[in-house]
């Protein structure tokens, strides 16, 4: 329920179960005030109107046995509650603890809590810091895990699981809702997907328990009350380094991709730089918004190949990095390579690199004795790969490695290493979600690789889904961002059709946030965060939003994505897509590769 607490009443009549939101069921519509308060007991005192509203309610649900859920969401906090914790978590989690104060003062305990926000890195915060709340407290009610307005396909299927896998990992949630621009059918494969791999994690679990404590201990000392990235120090130009180095890794997140020796033939190479996201200009590659890295070549063409040495050559020569195992390059040398080697190998070599190779690069399987990885800076590699090894836990093993390199001060870029065997695009998102936005999101890990070991997926599509992992932990921003709400009786327009058109239209402004709103209350609350938001307001009619402030009344639904676009451009952030290479350029390209 939002706005209307008598109205609540009579649904308690109606139906077993009722959500309340603590931000706006008393509060009215949202007007985002600030209001001073010299003191928390000037704060507390406030509370009386809030109970003059919601005890009613309260009394007829302990009366008729209803069920409730404490539903905080972070962007449709009360103007009370953000002027005295601000747009935070804790505020999120004091709203919610607030009326469950009330609850609990008429003996009525029959509710569950949620924490939702479209955030998952807030959202896992705001659920971490309500359960140790209840610790501090001595409760117990149930948690009810959800990103809210997730949005469609791989990427909200990613935010979900970045958000729920997280904390299900933790062992924090009861039921979870997979929230997705869909029909509504379509959210129930994912959710059940997320409950299935987090009770194949479970201590409980006999397998799991095993992966477990092959892990050698460690002690976990996260602190759950902030948020903090870890610190790491990118490659640094050397004199006499004949390439740009700088370039092999970003400092918001770094994305290497995978790649093969044939791709780079003649008649590969120019559609494998349009796959690694390179602009292109008379066959050569340049770097762009969401270009690759670095990229990992397990075998390296023969030196006799030159068209395929050249290819890799015109990389190099934009700053990509080339990661190849060391044994290969021992025996095909490739010049300005990156040599990789287990830690094992490198202390025992003593990071002397193959001929031609100018940096290092090491991986760990998180079973390395702690004596071991104090060897690292010694080494100097320019990053680590983190790949557990079969066997162990990779959740424990790769919080145990952060653990060590931690108390080590290293600043060493550390990469998680994915590679898997998946075959379907929806249980690769939520894989990656799960298993490596579960690292990401508590600030542990510099970037992503991700290596198929079958054919199934395109280059062009690990690499996207990639940079979307990175997004999704709010890490490096190539695209827009889009906050779309699921379908509900309550829509006033075909949402999915409009949020492709808004999709279609804007979806190439990196660093622009869009709120997709099918009605009025998850609109200013919920968009709170957008620049720009698109809200139903009346059948066929839509107000356009810049941050909190409607700008545009009951424009015609019809003519309303070409004036968000308008809207845009107003306030500074748009800019046109880039053109594509005329098509007689691109036919002289191919022909003269």
């Amino acid at each position: 329920m939002h706005f209307q607490p008598v109205v609540s009443q009579l649904v308690a009549d109606a139906l077993e179960k009722i959500r309340i939101n603590p931000g706006n069921f008393a509060d009215g519509r949202k007007d985002f005030e600030d209001h001073i308060y010299e003191s928390e007991s000037d704060y507390i005192s406030e509370r009386s109107y809030l109970a003059e509203a919601f005890i009613p309610l309260v009394e007829k649900c302990r009366s008729l046995n209803r069920c409730m859920r404490i539903g905080t969401n972070h962007g449709s906090l009360s103007s009370r509650v953000l002027s005295f914790y601000g747009d935070t978590p804790r505020g999120m989690v004091e709203s919610a603890i607030e009326f469950a104060d009330m609850c609990r003062s008429q003996d009525y305990h029959n509710f569950v809590f949620s924490m939702k926000a479209s955030n998952p890195l807030v959202m896992v915060q705001g659920y971490r810091l309500l359960a140790a709340e209840q610790y501090r407290l001595g409760w117990d009610y149930p948690l009810h895990l959800g990103v809210t307005e997730a949005g469609e396909g791989e990427d909200g299927r990613m935010k979900s699981a970045i958000g729920i896998g997280t904390l299900l990992a933790d062992g924090i949630g009861d039921t979870i809702r997979v929230s997705l621009t869909e029909d509504p059918e379509y959210e129930y494969e994912p959710c059940n997907r997320l409950a299935e791999i987090a009770e194949s994690q479970r201590s409980s679990n006999p397998e799991a328990h095993r992966l477990q404590t092959s892990v050698p201990s460690y002690a976990d000392l996260r602190d759950i009350t902030s948020f903090e990235r870890r610190t790491a120090d990118l490659p640094e130009q050397q004199l006499l380094d004949k390439v740009d180095v700088r370039g092999f890794l970003h400092r918001d997140g770094s994305v290497i991709t995978s790649v093969t020796p044939e791709m780079f033939t003649p008649e590969n190479v120019q559609y494998l730089y349009k796959s690694l996201g390179c602009k292109t200009a008379v066959g050569m590659p340049f770097k762009d918004v969401a270009t690759s890295d670095s990229l990992l070549l397990r075998t390296v063409p023969d030196k006799t190949d030159y068209a395929a040495r050249t290819g890799i050559r015109r990389l190099q020569d934009v700053a990509t990095g080339i990661i190849v195992p060391a044994e290969e390059l021992e025996n095909n040398p490739l010049q300005d390579a990156v040599a990789l080697m287990t830690l094992e190998d490198a202390v025992w070599k003593n990071g002397q690199l193959p001929e031609g190779a100018i940096r290092l690069a090491i991986t760990i399987n998180g079973e390395e004795p702690a004596e071991l990885f104090s060897q690292i800076p010694s080494l100097n590699p320019s990053m680590i790969l983190l790949q557990p090894k079969h066997g162990l836990s990779s959740l424990y093993a790769k919080r145990r490695t952060f653990e060590i390199l931690k108390s080590m001060d290293c600043t060493i870029p550390v990469i998680h290493h994915f590679a898997t065997d998946i075959d379907d695009s929806n249980e690769l998102a939520l894989q990656l979600g799960t298993k490596v936005g579960s690292l990401l999101s508590d600030g542990l890990g510099d970037g992503i690789l991700i290596e198929p070991t079958s054919n199934s997926f395109s280059v062009d599509y690990v690499r996207t889904t990639a940079f979307s992992l990175l997004q999704g932990c709010r890490m490096r921003n190539t695209k827009t961002e889009f906050v779309s709400c699921p379908s509900c009786g309550r829509t006033l327009f075909d949402l999915q059709e409009t949020t492709a058109k808004i999709q279609d239209a804007t979806g190439h402004l990196p660093g622009v946030t869009i709120a997709v709103m099918g009605c009025i209350v998850n609109g200013p609350g919920e968009m709170a965060d957008a620049d720009f938001g698109y809200v139903g307001t009346l059948p066929g009619k839509v107000d356009l939003y810049y941050g909190k402030e409607v700008v545009r009344k009951s424009i015609k639904e019809n003519d309303a994505v070409d004036g968000l676009v308008d809207l845009i451009k107003d306030y500074g952030m748009w800019k046109d897509k880039e053109k594509e290479e005329e098509e007689e350029e691109e036919q002289e390209l191919i022909a003269a590769a």
